[in-house]
């Protein structure tokens, strides 16, 4: 995550601001700039091409700052969501801007690691979409088919998730890992193509083929092997093969962000990840040092680590080969 400035007095921003406490100027987020820049009293800003841009019109409904093309629009990250709580559902909408705010990082950061991101919309077939839906009256189960990623809005409660967490005994969750976790699984069915790449990825993750309903149930009745931490990142990447490179999409994604957030804030002096021959050198020679830090300043808080895993000799082949479907997208 970058670390953003007013440009109208220079003061620090987060992400989502949409008002400079400093100055008052109220604010929008230029995807095309990958900068917050002001707007006027109407909302609007006009960019360097003359090109009249919008406040997003959920702002008020999901705390989105991003910028649209037409007045009274909504942008277009938010054109992904497909289903969002009704308006009769209070507690749906309660939990709804925390999901957004997730589904705004994940695409900023892919963003600027070079992924386009294409809707549904805009490509039926292959195109992603969201549905954020409210578990208030029914059972949501998180998953990915087809380009479609489903989010249970009850994971944004802190209460619920940390009592999920606890019950399958992770070292992590949250709703942001939820989000680059699914999207591994979009990532996986829209790069891994060809034969050479298929061939990799099996060497790397194992028979996709395996049946998928019987690896869960394999998962929850016998738990993950006695040597997983050599070979895997999580107990739950040892479940199948597409979980282990979403697991590992979702790591990639971890790492890759919080060290661009470590260098914008000037903890690192270190280049940009794409400057790195192999994703490896990043994660031995930047990761591995800055995630110690951080896990000691946490404990320094009396809290939980960062950064709870450990990375083997495997994991880091695996991490190579999802950076290298990055860099190829």
């Amino acid at each position: 995550m970058k670390a953003f400035r007013c440009r109208v007095c220079d003061n620090p921003l987060h992400f989502d601001n949409s008002v400079c406490v400093s100055c008052g100027t109220s604010l929008g987020y230029s995807r095309a700039e990958r900068a917050i820049v002001p707007v006027d009293e109407h909302g609007q800003y006009v960019d360097a091409t003359g090109l009249v841009w919008h406040v997003c019109k959920n702002l008020g409904l999901s705390g989105c700052t991003w910028l649209a093309r037409v007045p009274g629009g909504q942008c277009s990250v938010c054109d992904l969501t497909r289903t969002r709580p009704a308006d009769d559902d209070p507690i749906g909408l309660e939990q709804f801007p925390l999901a957004e705010q997730a589904k705004r990082h994940l695409v900023a950061e892919l963003d600027t690691l070079g992924y386009t991101v294409v809707s549904k919309e805009e490509d039926p077939e292959n195109g992603l979409a969201f549905d954020l839906l409210s578990s208030v009256d029914e059972n949501v189960v998180i998953g990915h088919e087809n380009g479609l990623i489903t989010i249970d809005l009850a994971e944004s409660d802190d209460a619920h998730r940390e009592k999920v967490r606890a019950n399958l005994a992770e070292p992590y969750r949250t709703m942001l890992g939820h989000f680059r976790h699914e999207f591994g699984h979009y990532a996986e069915w829209q790069l891994v193509r060809g034969d050479t790449l298929m061939k990799q990825c099996r060497e790397l993750f194992g028979d996709e083929s395996k049946d998928y309903q019987d690896e869960l149930q394999r998962h929850y009745d016998q738990g993950p092997p006695a040597n997983w931490p050599e070979s895997f990142i999580s107990t739950y990447a040892t479940m199948h093969p597409f979980e282990d490179f979403a697991e590992t999409w979702a790591h990639y994604l971890h790492i890759a962000d919080t060290i661009e957030t470590a260098r914008e804030y000037g903890l690192l002096t270190v280049g940009n990840i794409s400057d790195f021959a192999q994703f490896r050198d990043v994660v031995t020679g930047v990761w591995v040092p800055l995630s110690i830090a951080l896990n000691q300043m946490n404990r320094s808080m009396g809290k939980d680590d960062v950064y709870p895993f450990v990375i083997p000799g495997p994991v880091l082949d695996k991490l190579d080969f999802v950076a290298s479907l990055i860099k190829a997208s």
